[in-house]
C-alpha cells in the first residue's frame, strides 16, 4: 500500500515532463494529420492490435482470439515488433527460434500456432513486404501492437483499453500510462474494453461507452479475463488448480492483478515472485525461484507462470522439466453475447477488402 501511494506521488513530481512527452506526440500526430508525414497503406487486409497506454491490455490474447478464429477462413501472418529479443531486423519464425530471436510473445503465436508465420521487425513499413515475399499467399496480416506507429494505416484498427485503467482517465507518461493522445482513439474502427468484471451489468457498460464517446463508424465491445486449465510447462499434462494446494506464482508481466485475484479463489496460499514485464530470466532468477518454492512448507505445491513467462523459461527445460511447474492461459470472453459481431467484423473487413479497400 505504502509503495502504490509513493509511486504514485513520484510520478506526478514528473508532470513536466509528461507535458513534454504529450507536446511531442501532439506534434508527431499533427504531422501525419497533415501528411507531412507519410503513411503507408499495402494492397491486402491488415488488422493492427494495439492501445493508447503502457501495460497489459490483453494484445496477446486478442492476437491469439483473431488468429483461432480466422486461421481456418484465411491465411493469416501475424508482425509484431519483438520486445527485447536480442536480434535486430526482420526476422521470421522457424523450427529452431527461441524466444530470445524474437521476444516471447511472438514465440508464444509460433508455438501455438505453428501453422501461421510470425514475423519480427523493428520497422514494420519494411518488414511487411519481407514477410510477403517469404509468404507470398498471405491473405492477412495482424500487426501485433502497433496502433501508435502510424507509418502504416491498418485498415482494421482494434484499440484495447483496461477497464480498471480506461484511456479516458489516464494522463501521458510518465505521470500516467498514455503513450499516445487521447484523441488517437479516432482513429480505430473498434474499442474493446478488457479485464471487465464478468458480471459487468449493461448500465454499467452503458457509462464506459458514454465516457468514451464512440464515433459513429466505432463499435465498442467488452471483454472480460478467462483462464483455461493449468498445463505442466515441458510435459504439457493438464490439470486443475485446487483450494488445497500452495501456489508460487512466477510473473513477468505488467499487471499480475488478475493472476492474484484468481488464485485467491483457486488456491489454498499463494507467494509472488514479480519481475519486470518482458524480463529475460537468469540462471540466477531460476535458482531463486527454485529457493522460494523449497521454502514453502506444504505437501501440495506447485509452481504457476503465465504463457508468455513460460516462453522465456524454456531454455532452462532440462532444470524445470522435473519440477510441478505449470502454465496457467489467459483468453478474452466476450460480454453480452457479442462474439459473433465481433468475429463478423473481422470476417467482412478480409471478405470484402478487395471490392471494397480499406474501412
Amino acid at each position: 500500500m505504502f509503495s502504490n501511494v509513493f509511486l504514485k506521488s513520484f510520478r506526478i513530481l514528473l508532470l513536466p515532463l509528461a507535458l513534454i512527452y504529450w507536446l511531442a506526440v501532439a506534434i508527431r500526430n499533427w504531422l501525419y494529420d497533415r501528411n507531412l508525414l507519410k503513411s503507408v497503406s499495402f494492397g491486402l487486409p491488415v488488422i493492427c492490435v494495439g492501445n493508447v497506454s503502457v501495460g497489459g491490455t490483453g494484445k496477446s490474447p486478442m492476437v491469439e482470439y483473431i488468429i483461432m478464429n480466422l486461421k481456418d477462413r484465411f491465411r493469416l501472418a501475424t508482425l509484431s515488433r519483438g520486445y527485447k529479443r536480442r536480434t535486430k531486423g526482420y526476422s521470421l519464425a522457424n523450427d529452431n527460434t527461441t524466444a530470445l530471436d524474437i521476444g516471447d510473445e511472438p514465440m508464444q503465436f509460433h508455438v501455438k500456432f505453428p501453422d501461421i508465420p510470425v514475423a519480427v521487425g523493428e520497422e514494420r513499413i519494411v518488414a511487411i513486404p519481407q514477410l510477403l515475399h517469404d509468404r507470398p499467399v498471405t491473405q492477412a496480416i495482424i500487426l501485433d501492437d502497433a496502433f501508435q506507429h502510424r507509418a502504416i494505416t491498418a485498415g482494421l484498427n482494434i484499440l484495447l483499453t483496461d477497464c480498471n485503467n480506461l484511456f479516458t482517465r489516464d494522463f501521458y507518461m510518465p505521470t500516467g500510462d498514455l503513450r499516445d493522445l487521447r484523441s488517437s482513439y479516432k482513429r480505430a474502427q473498434v474499442i474493446v474494453v478488457t479485464k471487465c468484471r464478468p458480471d459487468l451489468t449493461e448500465n454499467e457498460a452503458t457509462d464506459i461507452t458514454e465516457e468514451i464517446q464512440p464515433l459513429d463508424h466505432q463499435r465498442v465491445f467488452f471483454t472480460s479475463i478467462e483462464y483455461g486449465q493449468p498445463y505442466h510447462i515441458m510435459l504439457h499434462t493438464k490439470r486443475n488448480l485446487t483450494r488445497k494446494e500452495d501456489v508460487l506464482l512466477v510473473a513477468g508481466i505488467a499487471d499480475p492483478a488478475p493472476l492474484k485475484k484468481m488464485l485467491e479463489e483457486y488456491s489454498q496460499t499463494y507467494y509472488l515472485s514479480h519481475y519486470p514485464d518482458h524480463h529475460i530470466f537468469t540462471i540466477d532468477d531460476l535458482n531463486e525461484i527454485k529457493k522460494r518454492f523449497d521454502k514453502i512448507e506444504s505437501a501440495n505445491k506447485i509452481i504457476l507462470t503465465t504463457e508468455k513467462d513460460a516462453m522465456r523459461l524454456m531454455k532452462f527445460r532440462n532444470d524445470i522439466s522435473n519440477l510441478p511447474f505449470f502454465v496457467v492461459p489467459i483468453r478474452h470472453r466476450f460480454l453480452f453475447n457479442e462474439a459473433e459481431a465481433f468475429n463478423d467484423i473481422l470476417i467482412n473487413f478480409i471478405a470484402n477488402f478487395k471490392k471494397e479497400g480499406p474501412l
